[in-house]
């Protein structure tokens, strides 16, 4: 079996006294599409900002193509080679407000590479075009609807040509319609140009469309590693409560459960003196 192209190994992360990944060890191939799910605050982001290199780990390694890339005693700076060959859709897509969109897609471009400005200018409208806004380039970001954001974000991140793709919430606050032209997206990119992409997300509708693979986080942890189809079979509790759409822990829902059998008790407690009461006005 090939070796997979990005390698997470025992990976750490506090932030104060906040332990947010306690040991996340995950696997990702070549043109796979894996989702990372997980509930709010529990460091799915976090784990994006490490393998880019904006986060250095307090412990653990991150491998892609067999090397190491991060660990605690890399440097932030390392990271500017292997970078490249990583794009990143941020939440909310982090347009510049003050450039025009074809200045937005071309900024890294000109930071980052020699091309000149003709070339750039082709591949301004060669992007636009794979995300279906062609003609925008002189429109400015405030003009633009969330949707249209997000896809010129990931016009700018497709344009540096990146082996890896990773995208942090590409859905959220947006309406199911455009969420889901979101997700065709995320899916014809990886056909169209083999990208690995990596989806974090909390949306598991989403998940489930796009994914190859999906990992569950859970207190700091890989909870659940396997295909959609695994993770509907899952029998674990906490997995089943969230993948049905609710939010509470297992646990609090057991809690919930006792509070509520003790509720019927006191109900039925509570109304025996009131029938015996009757019982003896009646005689």
């Amino acid at each position: 079996m090939a070796e997979p192209i990005l390698k997470i190994e025992h990976l750490k992360k506090h932030f104060g006294t906040k332990q947010v990944l306690v040991d996340v060890t995950l696997d990702v191939y070549k043109g796979e599409v894996v989702c990372i799910i997980g509930q709010s605050g529990h460091g799915k982001s976090v784990i994006l900002k490490n393998i880019m290199g904006l986060m250095l780990p307090d412990g653990g390694q991150i491998f892609f193509e067999g090397e190491v890339i991060s660990s605690p005693t890399k440097r932030t700076n390392e990271f500017e080679r292997v970078r490249k060959r990583f794009g990143m859709l941020f939440q909310g897509a982090a347009l510049f407000d003050s450039m025009t969109v074809g200045e937005n897609i071309a900024f890294p471009l000109r930071e980052r590479t020699s091309l000149p400005d003709e070339e750039i200018k082709k591949t301004i409208v060669s992007v636009l075009e794979m995300v279906g806004l062609h003609g925008i380039e002189h429109v400015m970001p405030a003009e633009l609807s969330g949707g249209m954001r997000s896809r010129v974000g990931l016009a700018r991140a497709i344009a540096m040509k990146p082996e890896v793709m990773l995208y942090d919430e590409p859905t959220s606050a947006l309406d199911p319609i455009m969420s889901d032209k979101i997700n065709d997206l995320i899916v014809d990119l990886r056909n169209k140009l083999n990208m690995t992409s990596i989806v974090v997300t909390h949306d598991i509708a989403s998940a489930y469309k796009i994914s190859d693979k999906i990992a569950m986080l859970h207190d700091g942890k890989v909870i659940f590693h396997g295909s959609p189809a695994e993770i509907r079979a899952s029998r674990n509790p906490y997995i089943q409560q969230f993948i049905r759409g609710q939010r509470k822990m297992y646990y609090a829902v057991e809690e919930e459960k006792a509070y509520d059998n003790q509720f019927d008790l006191d109900k039925v407690r509570a109304a025996t003196p009131k029938r015996q009461a009757r019982g003896t006005n009646d005689e």
